[in-house]
């Protein structure tokens, strides 16, 4: 049976661990500790999915809790998908940030078929500056 529990008070390494066994790995900075704690301890709407004491999925977001959240990492362990955990950990994210908040997420290239399936619309509108990227004043 699959329990959810909000908060940020996690186990870096089990995040580590959840994020490569999840393949969010491939484009999070997991060889880097010091960065996932702080993005971890900074994120201030976290929802994991836990399988017993093991954890296997986890919702980790940026809300001001009135008007927008984004929802930075969804992973879910492979051995785990395709049960309902990532849809359920939108849900109660988005139950979290308020009924009055815009989910925002930047889809990886192979779940770009799953957001529209939960009612996500797509928006070309979204810019990005990276951190190797020049700003241009």
């Amino acid at each position: 049976m699959i329990t959810y529990r909000p908060g940020n008070a996690l186990d870096v390494d089990a995040v580590i661990e959840l994020y490569r066994a999840s393949t969010l790995g491939e484009r999070r900075p997991v060889e880097d500790r010091d960065r996932m704690a702080r993005m971890l301890r900074e994120a201030n709407l976290v929802v994991t999915a836990w399988d017993g004491e093991q954890l296997v999925g986890v919702a980790r977001s940026l809300s001001d809790f009135a008007y927008v959240t984004y929802l930075s990492d969804l992973a879910v362990h492979v051995a785990w998908q395709r049960q309902g955990i990532g849809r359920e950990l939108i849900r109660r994210t988005r139950e979290l940030a308020g009924a009055k908040a815009t989910l925002v997420l930047l889809a990886a290239p192979a779940a770009t078929e799953y957001y529209p399936r939960l009612g996500f619309v797509r928006h070309e509108q979204a810019w990005m500056l990276g951190p190797g990227d020049e700003f241009k004043t």
